[in-house]
């Protein structure tokens, strides 16, 4: 699943954002709140410095940076390594490696963070779980009639994000940025739609009866299951 997406996710003591189309980071966004902790702590921490995002550009070091990933990467304009946008979601975006340099530029001491948080296989597991939900939908399909299909789906939905993340609302797999939960979601969604497939489940009823189970396996404790 391509369709864009922005996810929220945790850096350290930052909420960064990054694009699920093409794995970009908001540099602008991190800057802002980098420089509102440094305002802050500057007074116990002497070194710590507001930064800009001009003097990360204008370093010889970021733009050799720059020409290598370029080149590594086999990406033909800088736009393929960041990019300014407009509107809504309006700040410069970075690739997430430049991104890596970029959030280590601002501190060193985010390496070891930045570098496990960057490669994580959240944003794989979150496309590959837009791509399950499509399959299940297509099995779903087989035991319901057309005309209930929104419906049903619709309630296949809340029932997943309950049993993820133990709460509904609109979108709310777009808000949780760990790969646990994705990886979890991506599971479920391929395991409900293959007992379907394999006639283990073969109508609406049964479907929303063993999603119940799962929850109530998963979140009650055993003495009340």
């Amino acid at each position: 699943m391509k369709t864009n997406q922005l996810m929220k996710r945790k850096m350290g003591e930052f909420n960064v954002t990054q694009r699920t189309k093409d794995g970009f980071f908001c540099a602008t966004e991190l800057l802002r709140q980098w420089n509102e902790y440094a305002n802050l702590n500057r007074g116990n921490s002497p070194h710590l410095k507001q930064k800009d995002l001009k003097e990360f550009f204008s370093n010889k070091n970021t733009k050799e940076f720059i020409d290598a990933l370029l080149e590594e990467e086999k990406l033909n304009t800088e736009n393929l390594a960041y990019l300014k946008s407009r509107g809504k979601s309006g700040g410069t975006w970075m690739h997430p490696v430049l991104f890596v340099k970029f959030a280590m530029w601002l501190n060193p001491r985010f390496e070891v963070q930045v570098i496990k948080f960057v490669y994580d296989e959240m944003i794989k597991y979150r496309n590959e779980a837009g791509d399950a939900y499509n399959k299940l939908g297509s099995a779903v399909s087989k035991i319901v009639r057309k005309d209930f299909m929104p419906q049903a789906m619709q309630k296949v939905g809340e029932a997943l994000n309950w049993i993820v993340f133990n709460e509904h609302e609109r979108n709310i797999r777009n808000q949780y940025g760990e790969e646990k939960k994705q990886r979890e979601l991506y599971e479920l969604e391929r395991k409900v739609a293959d007992l379907i497939n394999e006639g283990f489940i073969k109508s609406y009823d049964q479907m929303i009866t063993y999603l119940k189970n799962v929850y109530r396996h998963k979140y009650l404790p055993a003495v009340f299951s």
